[in-house]
């Protein structure tokens, strides 16, 4: 696979407050799935690092130590824009200090974001809340790219722009 390339326009949204979906399988298929709390982009697009809280992505860590595959959604709830990434390169990270100003700038994003759609903010933070000692970055170089916004060109090539 070549890598994509990622436009600033498409790396802004995927550092903005979006929700982000981890998702990898197992050698036999079996899905797992984790919510990402915050993410790391390349200022060129060229790796991505996306945190997720250590107890709840066991599964899915299992998998990218098996594969190295991973799949990551990225969707603005209130226009449901989505876009996904998929690598055959994970590998799972530790936290580095820069990471944590990151996190917190994310929930800041998405709090902001689903708040607009009626939701209570107290609530969204207590669901990204992750101890700093309990967060794991699951890195990769982005081999493939997608639309998956609802509608006729979900599932075709991420073009620049889009």
């Amino acid at each position: 696979m070549s890598q994509p390339s990622l436009d600033a326009g498409q790396i802004a949204f995927m550092r903005g407050g979006v929700s982000i979906s981890v998702a990898t399988c197992a050698a036999g298929g079996v899905p797992e799935l984790v919510r990402g709390i915050g993410c790391r982009v390349a200022d060129d697009g060229s790796s991505v690092t996306v945190f997720v809280p250590e107890s709840k992505s066991q599964a899915v860590q299992r998998d990218i130590f098996a594969t190295g595959r991973i799949a990551v959604a990225f969707t603005q709830p209130s226009s449901h824009r989505t876009m996904q990434l998929k690598s055959d390169d994970a590998r799972v990270a530790a936290l580095a200090p820069e990471d944590l100003p990151l996190i917190e700038a994310y929930r800041d994003a998405f709090v902001a974001e689903v708040g607009q759609l009626g939701f209570n903010a107290g609530m969204v933070r207590l669901l990204l809340t992750c101890p700093p000692d309990e967060i794991v970055g699951l890195s990769f170089r982005p081999q493939a790219a997608f639309t998956q916004t609802p509608g006729p060109n979900a599932g075709k090539p991420l073009e620049s722009g889009a």
